[in-house]
C-alpha cells in the first residue's frame, strides 16, 4: 500500500491548481486523473474567459498546460480511477482500479458532470465543436447574431437564455411543459426580452446536422435544426438553429462519499463557509464538486488553491507536515 501526504483525486482546473500549490508546499501530492483526464475543459472547444490568453485557448489545450505544470513541480499523476474511499480511518485508505493507496490528507476535486438529453449526438457533437454547448457563459460568444436554443425550464436555462440575447439575434427556450419552472421574477425579466421565443410543450428528439467544410479545409458537423416533439398531442417539427445550449442541470461526481461526507439537496459537496473543508478533518473539497453556483474554470482554480493551503495548514497543525 501506497502511502502520501496529500491525494488529489480530479484534474480540472481545481485538481492541478490544488496539485501545484501542494507541489510547490513540498508536499508530493499524488494525484488520480479519474474518467475524464482535465474534467469538462476536455470537451470545450474554446476558452475566451479564462485570464492570461488574450487570444483565447482550446480546452484541452489549457488542461495540457496545466498538467505539464504540476509535473514540472514534481506532482506524481496516475491514470487511475478511484472506486472506493475509507474516510473513517487515519491515514485515508483509497482503492483505485489498479492499487491502494493511504493518505493523511484528501484534496475532493471530482467535479460535476453537466446532464445531456440521452440522445447520444448531443454530448459528441458538445466535444467536437458541432454546436452544442453545457455552459452560456463559455461559449456564448461564438453565436453573435445567431438564432439559437436553449433547452430547460429551471432558473439555469432561463439565465442562461437571457445571458444568451446578449449575442444571439434570436434565443428559443424550449420546455417540456406550457410553464417555467424557474423563479417568477426570473421568467418575467426573460419573457419581457424580446428576443426571447418560448417552446411550450415540446422536447428535443433529434439532432439535426449538415457537413461544413472549415476555412482550413476540415470537414465538421454543425447543427442546422432540431427535431422537436409535442409531447401533449405527440406531433414532430423541425426548428432552425446554429446552437443549442443544454440546461438541465450538472450532477456533482460525489458517489464515492455518499454517507461520510454531507451534500445538499442535489448532492454538491458541504464545506465550511469562506473554505474548503469538509467535516472530516483532513478532508478538502474544491471546485464544481461544490459550487453549484459559478461553476467557471477560474472559480475552479481559485478554490483548488484555497484547498491546498488548507491542507498545508492543517498537515501542520496536526504535526504530518514541517
Amino acid at each position: 500500500m501506497s502511502h502520501h501526504k496529500v491525494i488529489v483525486i480530479g484534474t480540472g482546473p481545481a485538481g492541478y491548481t490544488a496539485a501545484l500549490y501542494a507541489s510547490r508546499a513540498n508536499l508530493a501530492p499524488l494525484v488520480f486523473e479519474g474518467v475524464q483526464p482535465g474534467g469538462q475543459l476536455t470537451i470545450t472547444t474554446e476558452v475566451e474567459n479564462y485570464p492570461g490568453f488574450k487570444h483565447g485557448i482550446a480546452g484541452p489545450a489549457l488542461m495540457d498546460e496545466m498538467r505539464e505544470q504540476v509535473l514540472r513541480f514534481g506532482t506524481e499523476i496516475k491514470a487511475e480511477t478511484v472506486l472506493s474511499a475509507n474516510l473513517g480511518v487515519q491515514p485515508f485508505a483509497l482503492s483505485s482500479d489498479k492499487g491502494d493507496y493511504t493518505c493523511d490528507a484528501l484534496i475532493i476535486a471530482t467535479g460535476a458532470s453537466a446532464r445531456w438529453l440521452g440522445l447520444g449526438r448531443d454530448e459528441e457533437l458538445s466535444r467536437s465543436g458541432g454546436g452544442v454547448s453545457a455552459c452560456a457563459t463559455c461559449d456564448g460568444f461564438f453565436y453573435r447574431g445567431k438564432e439559437i436554443a436553449v433547452v430547460g425550464g429551471g432558473d439555469t436555462a432561463v439565465e442562461e437564455a437571457v445571458f444568451l440575447t446578449k449575442f444571439a439575434s434570436k434565443v428559443h427556450l424550449i420546455h417540456r411543459r406550457d410553464r417555467l419552472r424557474a423563479s417568477k421574477a426570473m421568467q418575467d425579466r426573460a419573457l419581457a426580452n424580446e428576443k426571447i421565443h418560448p417552446v411550450w410543450n415540446q422536447a428535443v428528439v433529434e439532432i439535426l446536422t449538415s457537413v461544413i467544410e472549415t476555412p482550413l479545409g476540415d470537414k465538421i458537423e454543425k447543427i442546422r435544426a432540431l427535431k422537436l416533439q409535442n409531447t401533449v398531442d405527440g406531433s414532430l417539427s423541425e426548428l432552425p438553429v446554429t446552437g443549442l445550449f443544454v440546461a438541465i442541470g450538472h450532477q456533482p461526481n460525489t458517489g464515492l462519499f455518499a454517507g461520510q461526507l454531507p451534500m445538499d439537496e442535489t448532492g454538491y459537496l458541504q464545506v465550511e463557509k469562506g473554505s474548503t473543508r469538509t467535516p472530516i478533518a483532513g478532508v478538502f473539497a474544491c471546485g464544481d464538486v461544490q459550487d453549484h453556483t459559478y461553476r467557471q474554470a477560474i472559480t475552479a482554480a481559485g478554490s483548488g488553491c484555497m484547498a491546498a493551503i488548507d491542507a498545508e495548514r492543517w498537515l501542520v497543525e496536526a504535526g504530518l507536515a514541517e
